[in-house]
């Protein structure tokens, strides 16, 4: 009997693999394709009607959840699409596209403006516009828009026009970073004890993000040698740095921010304020427009390819027509030489350089970047100093090369006004200059002076990539301020009620210095950083940094790498020498062994270390030597728990103190929809909530080490990217047994701060070969459908009520399923039986009995896959075709 059965259902796989092997098609039909009815065993194949597949493509009039993909890029994950009957051709249907699906799509306005919509309004006419058409797969519950280039938004692998940013669901939000110490003094025999963190509170309301950032410290110190007079104290704070909101603006590109915060500016120096901003967020702009890069211009004599290649590697390639012609779109991140190519039909070839370059002020030809500001500046205790001030700056690209930067800050006391020129000079690097003009009036009696007191402040920045010897040299600025000159912060200070203390942070000049090289030959990088700076009021300071790394190998060790780093750091009229050697040896599969030398004025250690990697979360190091007054011994473990980053560290230097401490870094979000722990990534930044119903212990990666969903089936994953195209998806490799993803990938484009919210589908429990009989003795039709109670669809019946069920649990409820409602229920056993192959009898209760004859039911042979479902119920609008609104 068993054989038996398994032989039926073999005849209806068989068939429905017929019918999947046609493969997704545009839902209008093409040629038919004939059935031989006879080939299934069923009682009546007479009144088997199976018309309506003979069409490539045809979807069953009802009702769908589908997930909504353009051109393979994923808007809309769990939409109700609505199929209908076209009656100017009945052996069709149609998908309805409602306006709010369709603002997904990501259409230029001028063609989403002219669109025609029917169904009063509810759904987008087909067959408007040329080449776009639809292709649904059921078996992967998705529905695909095929839309022609020209009809949309800019948009590329990992950017989504501004239509398709996700706001995110309200939520509040906690994120923590903690810090705990332990120290054991052997000489007093004292310990001390700190605790300290930070973090963010916060909210989310639509496209408004709320924050106030936190810090807390908790000191002790015990002296046991003055137990007798109590010699121990405690201290403790806890404040709260700013509270804040923002939104983003997509249509300016920009960010409005209010409350407290600190200026940001490229030209002027920083200060503590409370009132609001708008700025300009590169983040925004597809990758390829953001920040400098070089406008690339020509003319092609026919119509021609565009190839720019850089150490002949292809980074853009384009086809333009006869011509003049600009390339905008090289990604900000390419850096160095360019060559360009172009290659005309006529068989002319065209070829030349240019050159990139990172400078702040370097803007973009035609683009404008700006920052607005506006408020009264504070203290850190949230104290108002000075009076109204407002600020602006702005960068504009003239022409291929040139930048024009300027700004203005002030207040009634206080005024600046900056102009700078950035210019991209080819081979030659890049360079900007600016200037900077004060003006204040000093209240009486203060540390800076009385009166009126004007100043200038000059700047030059210069850098230039060496591509022909794979070296780098920045000389990241030069900064000469007039004895007058005085910022924003320094006036600010000047209504500081100690009148008697002396004018800080003076700055006189200012230059840094950076170069870098890479020997390919030898396998040797070297860094070189110089930073120097003087006062008016002060001593000199100046910091010296070398780095020379080589990388070889001894025999069948391969990956050795040897570092020494020099450096000397002169301030307050005291100088710190130091060198640093490091030698690592790899050891196996992701064991390092390492050598660390660190030599200064005051002391000099030598340590031999081991690490190890023991898997995705877990990794530690342990390292053992000796010092000037010691032996020394230490080592730390770092745990990835989906919960939090946690650190545990331990230190013992002989004769001197005895140490440990930990560190656990986490968050916790909580909406709606449910709540979970989570790892952090940026204090009250973006993450994405990960909903698999209450399937717990389901591994959900991102672009990180995975986490695992809590006993509410709940994932936070928060190495999200701000106005990135971020895909999540269920890791079926690390899968608990008897569960299987049914939907397995999610993506979302998200704005900053948002909390987003994506469903994935998993179905556990288990497999079962079952026999569905009603209560008159019969079986429900061929092609019925089975699903839980949370709409998962667990089978499909076959011939005399067999179904082959999937994600089956002891005491379970199934509902059966069709002409488009539930007909009755079963219940499975509690236990359930040992051998689930032998046939599972499943009574039914209910209204329904046996049908006249098996026939299909709605929806049946193409939908495989486990997908969720809704009543087949249709608008009543949808009964003619087209009908405008």
């Amino acid at each position: 009997m068993a054989h038996y059965k398994k032989f039926r259902l073999s005849t209806l796989a068989a068939v429905v693999g017929i019918v999947l092997a046609v493969g997704p098609e545009n839902s209008y039909a093409e040629a038919p394709i004939q059935f031989n009815t006879r080939f299934l065993d069923v009682k009546d194949d007479a009144s088997l009607d199976l018309s309506r597949f003979s069409r490539k493509g045809y979807i069953m009039p009802g009702s769908y959840h589908l997930q909504v993909l353009v051109n393979q890029s994923q808007i809309a994950q769990d939409n109700i699409i609505t199929y209908s009957v076209d009656n100017d051709d009945p052996d069709n249907t149609y998908p309805c596209l409602s306006p709010e699906l369709v603002s997904l799509l990501g259409l230029k306005p001028e063609i989403a403006d002219k669109m025609i919509w029917i169904n009063a309004g509810q759904c987008l006419q087909p067959d408007q516009l040329e080449g776009m058409e639809t292709q649904t797969d059921l078996s992967q519950s998705t529905l695909t828009v095929i839309i022609p280039q020209a009809y949309l938004e800019y948009s590329d692998e990992e950017w989504d026009p501004p239509s398709r940013w996700d706001e995110g669901i309200p939520g509040v939000l906690f994120d923590y970073n903690v810090n705990s110490q332990w120290r054991h003094a052997e000489h007093d025999d004292g310990d001390e004890y700190d605790i300290s963190g930070n973090g963010t509170v916060g909210a989310n309301l639509g496209a408004w993000r709320l924050r106030a950032d936190w810090q807390a410290n908790y000191r002790h110190e015990n002296d046991s040698e003055d137990k007798d007079n109590f010699g121990s104290s405690s201290e403790q704070n806890w404040d709260w740095n700013r509270y804040y909101a923002w939104r983003a603006i997509p249509q300016l590109r920009a960010q409005l921010t209010l409350g407290e915060g600190s200026l940001e500016s490229d030209i002027f120096d920083g200060f503590n304020y409370v009132g609001g901003s708008l700025i300009t967020d590169d983040q925004m702009l597809p990758p390829n427009l953001r920040g400098y890069a070089p406008d690339i211009s020509g003319v092609a004599r026919t119509n021609a390819k565009v190839t720019v290649t850089q150490r002949g590697r292809v980074i853009y390639e384009s086809q333009v027509p006869a011509g003049p012609f600009r390339i905008q779109d090289i990604n900000e991140t390419v850096s160095g030489d360019l060559h360009i190519k172009i290659e005309e039909q006529s068989g002319q070839v065209q070829e030349y350089d240019v050159s990139t370059a990172s400078i702040p002020f370097l803007t973009r030809p035609g683009q404008v970047r700006y920052k607005l500001a506006a408020g009264r500046p504070q203290d850190w205790d949230h104290n108002m100093e000075g009076g109204f001030f407002t600020s602006a700056e702005a960068s504009w690209g003239i022409a291929n090369g040139w930048s024009l930067y300027g700004g203005t800050i002030g207040e009634q006391d206080y005024q600046a006004l900056a102009l700078g020129l950035g210019r991209d000079l080819a081979l030659l690097g890049a360079f900007s200059v600016d200037v900077t003009h004060s003006r204040a009036t000093l209240p009486e009696g203060s540390a800076y002076g009385d009166g009126t007191i004007q100043g200038n402040s000059f700047r030059a920045s210069y850098a230039k990539d060496f591509d022909d010897i794979d070296s780098r040299l920045t000389f990241a600025g030069y900064r000469f301020s007039e004895e007058n000159y005085m910022t924003m912060d320094e006036f600010i200070d000047t209504h500081n009620d100690d009148n008697d203390r002396q004018r800080t942070g003076h700055d006189k000049e200012m230059y840094t210095l950076t170069y870098s090289q890479n020997f390919s030959a030898i396998n040797v990088n070297a860094y070189i950083n110089y930073t120097h700076r003087t006062y008016w009021n002060q001593p000199n300071q100046d910091s010296y940094n070398l780095t020379l790394s080589h990388y070889f190998d001894v025999g069948e060790v391969r990956g050795i790498s040897l570092s020494v780093n020099g450096f000397r750091n002169e301030y307050d009229n005291e100088r710190d020498d130091g060198v640093y050697v490091s030698l690592s040896i790899p050891w196996g599969n992701n064991r390092t062994l390492s050598y660390n030398g660190s030599f200064s004025d005051d002391n000099n250690s030598n340590q031999v270390g081991y690490y190890e990697r023991i898997d995705d979360r877990n990794n530690y190091q342990i390292n053992a030597g000796r010092a000037d007054n010691g032996a020394t011994l230490d080592g730390y473990y770092r745990h990835q728990a989906s919960y939090a980053d946690i650190d545990v560290s331990a230190n013992y230097q002989e004769g001197d103190y005895t140490s440990g401490g930990l560190n656990i870094q986490g968050g916790a979000t909580l909406t709606a929809k449910g709540g979970a722990l989570h790892r952090t990534s940026v204090n009250g930044g973006s993450r994405l909530m990960v909903d698999v119903g209450d399937e717990a212990n389901v591994p959900i990666s991102g672009y990180s080490t995975p986490v695992y969903t809590n006993a509410f089936g709940k994932a936070v994953i928060v190495d999200v990217n701000d106005y990135y195209r971020n895909q999540v998806k269920i890791d079926i490799t690390q899968l608990p047994e008897d569960t299987e993803a049914t939907l397995s990938i999610a993506q979302a484009t998200l704005t900053e701060g948002a909390i987003g919210y994506r469903r994935l589908e998993v179905l556990s429990g288990k497999k079962a070969m079952a026999s569905i009989r009603l209560r008159d003795g019969g079986t429900p039709p061929f092609g019925a459908e089975v699903y839980n109670s949370r709409q998962q669809q667990l089978g499909i019946v076959g011939e005399d009520g067999s179904v082959y069920l999937i994600g089956i649990n002891p005491g379970e409820r199934l509902q059966v399923t069709w002409e488009g409602k539930t007909q009755c229920e079963a219940a499975l056993p509690d236990p359930l039986p040992g051998d689930l192959f032998s046939g599972l009898l499943l009574p039914c209760i209910g209204d329904a009995s046996s049908p006249e004859a098996t026939q299909p039911a709605e929806k049946p042979l193409l939908q495989l896959h486990t997908q969720r479902r809704t009543s087949s119920t249709q608008p009543e609008a949808l009964s003619s075709r087209y009908p405008t609104h």
